[in-house]
């Protein structure tokens, strides 16, 4: 059995993609202009399955590739999750935009970086060591995760 873990590389037609596969808890690099020798080097090098729509830069040798069939949202995540397997971590623990995996932050760790109500009312928060974003289990939460069970199910 094959103990690498499992990471992604998008390319530029699936941006979108590439950030709910990254809520959902896959690691998931996205290259929105990179061109094809690009992608294909990073994938290889980075030992990341690409995700694409181009058929010429699936069928490339010695690359492992998904070629994502629908323009759909919801079917393309759900190619992604059963023909891959279900993301090898927990959904909602990577930053949606640069994709490190979200570290716990005390609020006083936030407190200049969030609206005050949300620091009255919130008490859990994660931030990306990265970029800095700042998350909170706020009201879109529950949203979210009806959300990515419906891509999980259907």
């Amino acid at each position: 059995m094959d103990e690498t873990p499992l990471r992604l590389l998008a390319d530029g037609m699936l941006g979108r993609l590439a950030r709910w596969l990254r809520l959902l808890g896959y690691d998931t690099a996205y290259e929105n202009d990179a061109d094809d020798v690009y992608l294909a080097r990073r994938a290889r090098a980075e030992g990341r399955v690409l995700l694409t729509r181009d058929r010429a830069l699936a069928a490339r040798r010695g690359l492992r590739t998904l070629l994502i069939e629908s323009e759909v949202l919801e079917e393309q995540v759900r190619q992604v999750w059963q023909t891959l397997g279900p993301p090898p971590d927990p959904a909602l623990s990577r930053c949606s935009l640069c994709n490190l995996s979200l570290k716990p932050a005390s609020r006083e760790e936030v407190a200049e970086r969030v609206p005050p109500y949300i620091l009255r009312t919130q008490t859990e928060f994660r931030i990306c060591p990265g970029c800095g974003r700042v998350y909170w289990p706020g009201t879109h939460l529950e949203q979210m995760r009806r959300q990515m069970e419906e891509f999980a199910l259907r």
